[in-house]
């Protein structure tokens, strides 16, 4: 009984210590197959198996020859996709707080609106940017996430759809600052993106980025259908400087320089997300700042409504405020659009709900 404890101890250890088979690339893992003796088009066998079908165990492969499974199974492992806890808002919202395999978590937003549902994934166990609107900064950094790890969160809130809904958008506005973890973001949006893994289009995903400017270019080089939202949240650097302190490293004008230069196709707009705080940054004077900071660009801005949270020093802004500010960016030949708070009865500002189960 000893030894055979000591034996299934040991193979857990082993078990934990292999590399996710779904962190692989095709090209990886054809050559992982073509060096064990096998045919390069086991590969896409077993891609098929991991994202279209599902498997979450390698003897589940049933058109793979044994000796590739065992060959598999004691190099990779699969991880489970992970538990999530839901909570459901009036509105329709799902925010889940999906539980990793060190007991580390994160959140991820489903929101449906008309026939889009849209997930929002997060990128880090929260994040080092320190933006003071922010409830994922109260955190901190706590890690990065891994390949695997992000693309679980599509497979933890496809479990929670309801019957004929199904998942159209993805955004990277989660915790964490995408472009800070920019490996892994890659090797995760080639798995979302590519006709071996999830298949999903690339016009579908957006990332969004607090500002950093040399992974903004690198990022639509690498994929330049993926969609680029900047957070802005100011226009000027004083404000910026307080409300987005990465703007110390990198200030509007580099960034604004930097988005002129983005290629982006002749139909496309950059987008910007500026979250509408009450006495802070909604004023008409900012409004109209902000049409000359953003005049030369073809820009799209989202007016987001702040959803509080506790702890939280600001307040939203008036409906009045928030319309009258649309309304100056529309003068201004900017496309203006507003977002509505989402799942307010739920906490679903990002991290409330992290904050609230360490507070339990």
């Amino acid at each position: 009984m000893t030894e055979h404890l000591q034996s299934s101890g040991a193979t857990a250890v082993k078990a934990s210590s292999l590399r996710d088979v779904r962190e692989l690339t095709l090209d990886e893992l054809t050559q992982f197959v073509t060096a064990a003796g096998e045919r390069s088009f086991r590969a896409r066998q077993i891609m098929g198996w991991l994202w279209q079908r599902g498997a979450d165990s390698f003897d589940a492969m049933s058109d793979l020859g044994a000796g590739l499974r065992a060959d598999l199974k004691n190099h990779f492992n699969i991880s489970p996709t992970p538990d999530a806890t839901v909570a459901r808002s009036t509105d329709g919202t799902r925010k889940l707080l999906v539980t990793l395999g060190d007991g580390e978590a994160i959140e991820s937003v489903i929101i449906p609106a008309g026939e889009r549902v849209t997930l929002c994934l997060s990128s880090q166990a929260g994040c080092a940017m320190a933006c003071e609107f922010c409830a994922t900064a109260m955190m901190g950094l706590h890690r990065n996430l891994t390949a695997a790890e992000i693309v679980g969160q599509i497979a933890a809130a496809r479990r929670e759809l309801g019957p004929g809904e199904q998942l159209t958008n993805y955004v990277f506005m989660g915790m964490g600052e995408p472009l800070a973890n920019y490996p892994r973001l890659m090797r995760a949006l080639a798995i979302m993106t590519s006709a071996w893994g999830m298949g999903i289009s690339p016009r579908r995903v957006t990332v969004s980025t607090v500002g950093l400017v040399p992974a903004m270019d690198r990022l639509l080089a690498e994929f330049p259908s993926v969609n680029l939202a900047v957070s802005l949240h100011a226009a000027t650097d004083e404000l910026r400087d307080r409300l987005a302190p990465i703007n110390l490293r990198y200030p509007l004008k580099q960034l604004i320089d930097a988005c002129r230069a983005l290629p982006i196709k002749r139909r496309d707009r950059v987008t910007f997300e500026y979250v509408m705080l009450a006495g802070v940054n909604d004023s008409p004077a900012d409004a109209r700042r902000l049409v000359r900071l953003l005049g030369q660009l073809k820009a799209k801005v989202n007016l987001i409504i702040f959803n509080p949270f506790s702890g939280a020093r600001f307040a939203p802004s008036a409906r009045a405020a928030v319309e009258g500010f649309q309304a100056i960016l529309r003068q201004g030949n900017l496309t203006a659009t507003i977002r509505e708070s989402r799942g307010q009865d739920i906490a679903a500002a990002c991290g409330q709900l992290y904050a609230e189960r360490q507070a339990g």
